[in-house]
């Protein structure tokens, strides 16, 4: 992860991160400096508690041992409550056991299409699963974790969510200022909104279908894509959302889901819930009551509930 950041203006800051983006924005000049503090230093964190891609990671230290029992530190306890919330209210549509799926599918641990290059490097490591493991048998007690050995877990789906949030209910908490929190497709917001309001450009790429939100009554966006972390793999392209009934990438029937909601981590969920669903997306969003923005292959949008938030 890179902590350094290109200040944009006064109440901005920008870097790289975890192939995406971060963005901060306050609504007081003078707290950008300790609220970048704030945020880089909990985004550390969660790298070292959950990156499948460092074999230093504390996931990737479990899927390394033979135990099944393991404390993990507060960081990724919270992470894994909300992975498991997640798979809980999708009933397995989102699913955070399916790291060793993607490592198998070409997704390696320096990145997706990564794997050759793993295996050439001296920390590298590889996970063979003796049987599928679902997210029933991963179980939570406080910070004890139990779940069958050799599980790679990928929190990806739901760890940047989560983190988004944490980061904006921090500097909102800590420092009295209202801020923007958006990491890569997931943006949170908290504390006192600007005068005009919080106003979010949402678009997955230059020559994508474009809509610009003002969020009210909606705390987050969320934007799942089949679009970005993708790469070849025999021949054949992927992408890092997995249907967990195939252990397949999910067919690209939207280029782009987009959520607003109370919290990231409940608008990430929808997401990717409603890429593994393809068609019947547009239904399970419409029975959860979601305000959402779907871009089909073909470029066509449809919006649900009400979109823009």
């Amino acid at each position: 992860m890179t902590a350094l950041a290109t200040v944009v203006d006064t109440t901005t800051a920008e870097w790289d991160l975890w192939t995406t983006t971060a963005r901060l924005v306050v609504t007081d000049a003078r707290q950008l400096v300790a609220a970048r503090h704030l945020v880089t230093d909990y985004l550390a964190e969660v790298e070292r508690a959950a990156s499948r891609f460092r074999a230093d990671s504390e996931v990737s230290l479990i899927a390394r041992s033979s135990a099944e029992m393991h404390t993990v530190s507060p960081v990724l306890r919270d992470l894994l409550e909300a992975a498991l919330l997640a798979a809980a209210q999708t009933d397995g549509g989102v699913d955070p056991t399916l790291g060793t799926v993607l490592t198998h599918l070409g997704c390696g641990t320096g990145g997706p299409g990564s794997t050759a290059a793993a295996r050439d490097r001296p920390d590298a490591f590889r996970i063979t699963a003796h049987r599928r493991v679902t997210w029933r048998d991963v179980s939570l007690d406080g910070r004890r974790l139990r779940l069958p050995p050799g599980t790679l877990l990928d929190l990806g789906a739901t760890a940047k969510a989560r983190a988004a949030d944490r980061c904006a209910e921090r500097v909102a908490s800590q420092l009295g200022c209202g801020v923007l929190v958006s990491l890569g497709g997931d943006l949170r917001v908290a504390g006192t909104e600007p005068a005009a309001g919080w106003n979010v450009l949402v678009q997955d790429g230059d020559d994508e279908p474009v809509s610009q939100v003002r969020l009210t009554g909606a705390q987050a966006i969320a934007t799942s894509s089949t679009l970005h972390r993708a790469w070849h793999h025999n021949g054949r392209r992927m992408h890092h959302l997995i249907d967990p009934a195939t252990l397949a990438p999910a067919p690209a029937v939207w280029r782009t889901v987009s959520v607003a909601a109370d919290t990231c981590l409940r608008a990430n969920t929808l997401t990717t819930h409603a890429v593994v669903l393809g068609g019947e997306a547009v239904s399970m969003l419409e029975d959860v009551g979601a305000v959402a923005r779907l871009v089909r292959s073909s470029g066509e949008v449809v919006h649900v509930g009400g979109w823009p938030a």
